[in-house]
């Protein structure tokens, strides 16, 4: 995926719904993201966006000891969070429903040069 402004907010959305679905850390975060699709999501990327979310209270973190290594930063979803998420569902449920009727409009053709 392309990195845009548009695709950042629903970066966000989903990784907030991934830490909404359990407890993770960063570098499992950014497995599941590709996992997923999102293949160019680096950890540079991620981690300014988890200190958003952090900041922002949609989320808390915690640290733990780790098995192997030094002790990792734990990110759980806050009730507030748990609002952000049902919101992002919402509002993206309703863009991508009224993209698909504006693409899939007989209206709106699209044009190639030849």
């Amino acid at each position: 995926m392309g990195s845009s402004q548009m695709l950042k907010g629903v970066l966000e959305g989903c990784v907030l719904a991934l830490i909404g679905r359990g407890e993770t850390y960063g570098y499992e975060l950014v497995s599941e993201l590709d996992r997923y699709g999102f293949h160019d999501v680096a950890e540079g990327t991620l981690y300014p966006l988890l200190m958003r979310l952090e900041k922002r209270g949609a989320i808390r973190a915690t640290y733990r000891a780790s098995e192997k290594g030094p002790r990792r930063k734990y990110y759980a979803v806050t009730k507030a969070g748990r609002q952000e998420i049902a919101q992002f569902a919402q509002e993206f449920s309703e863009l991508s429903h009224a993209v698909a009727r504006v693409l899939g409009s007989s209206d709106c053709e699209v044009h190639h040069d030849r």
